[in-house]
């Protein structure tokens, strides 16, 4: 499989910024893939990560916080029409060769919706993967609300 095309929209106007790498370094050093050259962007703020069918994105530790829908977060997934911001650089995901994606096609981004009924590996085998266990993270994904 190949990774989705997906696309940043600058809410404030702009070229669209198409990611072309899978793992796309969101920042204002020299060294970033997506270099936002303000003060309020962390050296190494963010970083997104191309998969299929959606983008992940992770916060380096940034000053100002990164935020999808206006929620900040350590790491998150952005799903079609998401607003993503690094500080307060905004903009609004977008994925395939469209515009957008419709709103009800969220099913077709599901992981495990494709196939989901075909069993068989390439070689014909009938082999069922192992279930896979998972450890909760220790850190919460999102920020506690801040007490008034």
């Amino acid at each position: 499989m190949r990774a989705i095309r997906a696309r940043l929209i600058p809410v404030d106007g702009g070229p669209a910024i198409e990611l072309v790498k899978d793992l796309t370094l969101v920042g204002r050093g020299d060294d970033c893939d997506l270099r936002i050259d303000h003060k309020s962007v962390s050296k190494r703020h963010c970083v997104l990560v191309r998969t299929d069918g959606l983008v992940l994105v992770r916060d380096l530790g940034s000053t100002n916080g990164t935020r999808v829908n206006g929620l900040r977060v350590r790491r998150a997934s952005l799903l079609p029409n998401d607003t993503f911001a690094a500080a307060t650089f905004r903009y609004v995901v977008k994925f395939g060769d469209g515009v957008g994606v419709p709103a009800d096609s969220s099913a077709s981004l599901a992981v495990g919706s494709e196939n989901e009924d075909n069993d068989n590996d390439n070689d014909g085998s009938n082999v069922k993967a192992p279930p896979v266990r998972l450890k909760r993270n220790d850190l919460p994904d999102t920020y506690p609300e801040e007490a008034e």
